[in-house]
């Protein structure tokens, strides 16, 4: 095994390996997904070619290979909450795959793979394992003999290893492209560990050393509607290797964020903690290695400012709906780790943006030519989100302070409603707190407290109205179904009231009224409506304080200059 390979040369590596067999070497595609309302993001290597996989596309080039940026925070691909934790899970990760789209199939996919990993990489042949599909009768599968004759070529049968329709049969979803698959396993025990059990016995067994790094799929079916399986026109090789473990292999660490994928940013972490540190007696003393709380937030800091700053880079803003809640998400957990376990009390997130760019610029030069983005979007966001993070937490503390003085481990769910209604702390952030002072909270209280809420808000915006009173009938306007817009050459008018009806809403009522003809331009394709002041000369009309909006406008007119004469008829 080469110890002396850095993350950028297995990247490069990989690149010039296939490129040397005629592969086309590809961009990443962007990590955000705007194109396809199934997936918010990308989150496997797969998914900028589904379009030619489904038929949908035509093919450019029949041999690809790339380095995908991935994210998997949502859905059944979900790691948010092991990210930290353990030394290899992660938010965003590249993929490191080649393609073939009718070209070779599975005897030159695996051969390649084999001839990358041993003769590029120097992997010892004795650590490796390889999964075939062991069929299934439901499907009318049959073993994939054909993947295993293959691997005999490279490794006895001992290493050679049958998975079930789980791990060995990859699906697109419900309906479309499917096919039996073949991964790769290293066992990176020590060598008393592997003499005691073999490593064949712990493959897919979610053992921390003896990890899954390539995935080589055999898309060869199309699934129908009703379940059964036909051969596909094209037969299609979609490989994916998992970059960070792969390094990790490389290098012989026992974590993803022992190698350099990672560690300059632990370090660049450590530096900018130190220097603000608000924790007592702790300036100078932030290291990774010392302490399992403070590795963990490092960890957490260190992924998720890739994935935040990846996600700014395609175009995707914090917000608080859909793929923008996401990021926002993951921005306050990594600025949480940092308030409670690195002493962080200002905006320290946006000054890693350099670091990762000389980390990863080279590899997706995007990040450097968006860094006056990213960054500023960054700081804005951290700064909001700190005011809001030092009164949740006070509040919190107390919450559970008086919990465990009555002996309790839960406290109430209408006060953890409260903390996210009245005080904008998220609740998945309330939980995270709460599970790592070994507490809970009442979720019936909880969701009882959200609904009393949702219906208050139904009710308040619930409307009564009144019938319309007609003022002008057919014979003395044509103007009863449209109201004249004037507003391109005056800023005030003359009009009369056609109709008017009464509105009572939250407990306040006032007027829609109907002119014919209005200076005040309508709300129309995302435009804001003018406002306006309404002006009567004669009393009898009943709406002379009264808050007024214009049918067809729905535009309330305060504070503007229209004179309205003559208007109560």
């Amino acid at each position: 095994m080469n110890n002396m390979l850095t993350a950028k040369e297995i990247r490069q590596s990989f690149l010039d390996y296939f490129k040397s067999k005629n592969h086309q070497i590809v961009p990443s595609a962007p990590m955000v997904i705007k194109d396809d309302p199934t997936l918010m993001f990308t989150n496997a290597g797969m998914n900028p070619w589904k379009g030619i996989i489904l038929g949908n596309h035509p093919v450019k080039y029949n041999r690809v290979a790339d380095s995908q940026k991935c994210l998997r925070v949502s859905g059944k691909h979900n790691d948010l909450e092991e990210v930290g934790h353990d030394t290899y899970h992660h938010t965003m990760f590249e993929m490191l795959g080649n393609w073939s789209f009718g070209d070779y199939f599975k005897q030159d996919a695996i051969d390649f793979a084999w001839e990358y990993i041993v003769n590029v990489l120097k992997i010892d042949p004795k650590n490796l394992y390889a999964t075939v599909f062991e069929g299934s009768q439901a499907d009318g599968l049959a073993r994939d003999d054909e993947a295993a004759a293959i691997w005999r070529k490279h490794l006895p049968d001992d290493h050679i290893i049958n998975g079930n329709r789980h791990d060995n049969f990859w699906e697109m979803g419900d309906t479309g492209p499917c096919g039996p698959c073949s991964e790769i396993h290293v066992d990176s025990r020590s060598e008393n560990e592997k003499a005691q059990v073999p490593g064949r016995e712990l493959v897919n067994k979610d053992h921390p050393q003896v990890i899954e790094i390539w995935n080589i799929v055999f898309m060869q079916y199309n699934r129908k509607a009703d379940g059964s399986l036909e051969p596909l026109a094209m037969k299609v090789i979609d490989t994916g290797m998992g970059f960070e473990r792969l390094v990790r292999t490389i290098q012989g660490k026992q974590s993803n964020y022992d190698t350099d994928v990672f560690q300059p940013m632990l370090k660049r972490i450590a530096q900018v903690c130190n220097a603000q540190c608000k924790l007592p007696n702790a300036e100078g003393k932030i290291e990774y290695g010392k302490d399992e709380n403070t590795d963990i937030a490092m960890r957490v800091i260190a992924d998720h400012i890739r994935t935040i700053a990846f996600a700014i880079t395609d175009g995707q803003l914090p917000s608080n709906e859909k793929a923008g809640y996401v990021i926002r998400r993951i921005l306050r957990r990594a600025v949480r780790y940092g308030y409670t376990f690195l002493g962080q009390r200002d905006a320290f997130l946006y000054q890693l943006v350099p670091q990762l760019i000389d980390d990863m610029g080279e590899a997706y030069p995007e990040l450097k030519k968006q860094e006056a983005q990213i960054t500023p979007v960054i700081r804005a966001e951290e700064e909001a989100f700190l005011r809001t993070l030092d009164k949740g937490i006070t509040l919190l503390d107390k919450l559970m302070e008086d919990a465990r003085k009555d002996g309790k481990t839960e406290i109430s769910g209408v006060d953890v409603f409260t903390l996210k209604d009245t005080y904008g702390f998220p609740l998945d952030l309330t939980e995270l707190i709460l599970r790592e002072n070994h507490m809970t909270t009442n979720e019936d209280e909880y969701n009882k407290a959200l609904a009393h809420q949702k219906q208050m808000a139904r009710d308040a915006n619930k409307q009564d109205l009144g019938d319309w009173t007609v003022l002008v009938d057919d014979t003395q306007c044509t103007m009863q179904n449209e109201t004249e817009f004037v507003g391109y050459d005056q800023l005030e008018c003359e009009a009369h009231i056609i109709k008017y009806r009464q509105v009572s809403q939250k407990g306040r009522d006032f007027y829609q009224v109907v002119f014919d003809k209005t200076p005040f331009y309508a709300e129309m394709g995302g435009e804001v409506g003018d406002t306006g002041e309404l002006r009567m000369q004669n009393a009898e009309c009943k709406m002379q304080n009264a808050e007024c909006r214009m049918q067809n406008a729905e535009c309330k007119m305060q504070n503007a200059k229209c004179k309205m004469q003559n208007a109560s008829r």
